[in-house]
């Protein structure tokens, strides 16, 4: 397209539409084969989209579980605290995508999650959600499906934290993120990070320098380039060698 330029397609979700059928998260957040009908009756049970500033928490752990989230856009950390007190983070969620899972086997939330950035999230009510399922199949199979992802994403975790090399961590994750941009139809291979280098580390497991150090070596081996919070995947089949990922892990976690 003329004029078009690197930075035109860098993740970016503004000006959302309030209604679920007219959504622009629509093909995401929805399971496929619904009807207009069955839209219509699960917008009844969605409350719409609040704006959560940086830091505000849309739950905390030992919470009791009554509803999930869905970011429309930003995006989510979801955390617990170490004995020291530490952020020790369990995922990063962007636009589309569950959040409040975690809380559904003991009744009550295993994690804390909080706003990385300015974002706008809807809540469903659980129980209003599990009796439309019951009348949806479509809605139904998509419920157990998510759940599936999130151990999924668990695995996901492990697979990164399982690696000594701290450039492979970082390199894992984003290939992870680029997936996942990707599948938004946004680029693969440049995209702003909402994280900060503290937050990737609580992640990873890493000292905030050895996070700088492990950018700096996936710079200088010509993988990335890093610009504050905007990253550039120079060369993407490198970067997926590297990490040592191949072409089938490809996860999901989108809800579609």
């Amino acid at each position: 397209m003329a004029g078009h330029t690197p930075s035109d397609n860098v993740f970016s979700l503004g000006g959302l539409k309030a209604s679920c059928a007219t959504c622009n998260l629509h093909d995401l957040c929805l399971p496929r084969g619904m009807s207009d009908a069955d839209v219509a009756e699960l917008e009844h049970i969605v409350s719409r989209s609040r704006s959560h500033p940086r830091g505000k928490t849309l739950f905390r752990v030992d919470e009791p579980f009554r509803a999930i989230y869905v970011p429309r856009s930003g995006a989510i950390k979801t955390f617990t605290l170490g004995i020291d007190g530490s952020e020790q983070i369990i995922g990063f969620h962007l636009p589309g995508e569950i959040i409040g899972l975690d809380g559904l086997i003991e009744h009550q939330h295993q994690v804390t999650a909080q706003a990385l950035e300015l974002s706008s999230v809807c809540e469903v009510a659980f129980d209003l959600l599990e009796h439309a399922a019951a009348r949806v199949p479509a809605l139904q199979h998509q419920l157990m499906r998510l759940m599936s992802q999130e151990i999924a994403g668990k695995e996901q975790q492990l697979l990164a934290l399982g690696d000594h090399l701290p450039e492979r961590r970082l390199g894992l994750l984003l290939l992870d993120l680029s997936q996942r941009f990707a599948h938004r139809g946004f680029s693969a291979t440049e995209f702003n990070l909402p994280m900060s280098r503290q937050d990737i580390a609580a992640y990873l497991r890493l000292a905030a320098e050895t996070v700088s150090r492990a950018f700096g070596k996936l710079q200088r081996d010509g993988l990335v380039e890093v610009t504050g919070r905007l990253v550039r995947i120079v060369d993407l089949d490198a970067l997926t060698t590297f990490a040592g990922q191949g072409a089938g892990s490809t996860r999901q976690r989108n809800i579609s």
